[in-house]
């Protein structure tokens, strides 16, 4: 099945969609759920699909980007928005070339985190 799921991931990447792993019907069994969404997370999926509202603290978890993760899409952005560097495609960051597309990364990724604060 993960080749599958895997073909999916590319798939929506490819297409600039998000993409939502199954219900996990089980609501009760909520180590298996959280589980799954460790396992949906770590493939690549933006979130999954819920059946109860006991889901969303698990699924939350699993799906919110790392503190280090935001930390770091914060620093992406406020070195793009240094005057200095108004209207560049490329600026240098702790010794390395940030592009644009990681600044859409990081704009993406704090987005994300305030829709799971939400």
């Amino acid at each position: 099945l993960v080749p599958w799921l895997m073909q999916m991931v590319l798939a929506a990447r490819a297409g600039g969609l998000d993409l939502l792993d199954g219900v996990f019907n089980d609501f009760r069994d909520m180590d298996g759920f959280a589980r799954e969404c460790t396992e949906a997370a770590a493939m690549g999926f933006d979130g999954k699909s819920l059946i109860h509202p006991a889901q969303i603290e698990a699924a939350n978890r699993a799906f919110a980007p790392t503190p280090e993760a935001l930390a770091e899409a914060r620093t992406v952005k406020e070195a793009f928005a240094l005057a200095e560097n108004t209207g560049k495609a490329v600026v240098a960051l702790n010794g390395k070339m940030v592009e644009r597309l990681h600044l859409a990364q990081a704009e993406k990724l704090l987005a994300k985190a305030a829709a799971v604060r939400a």
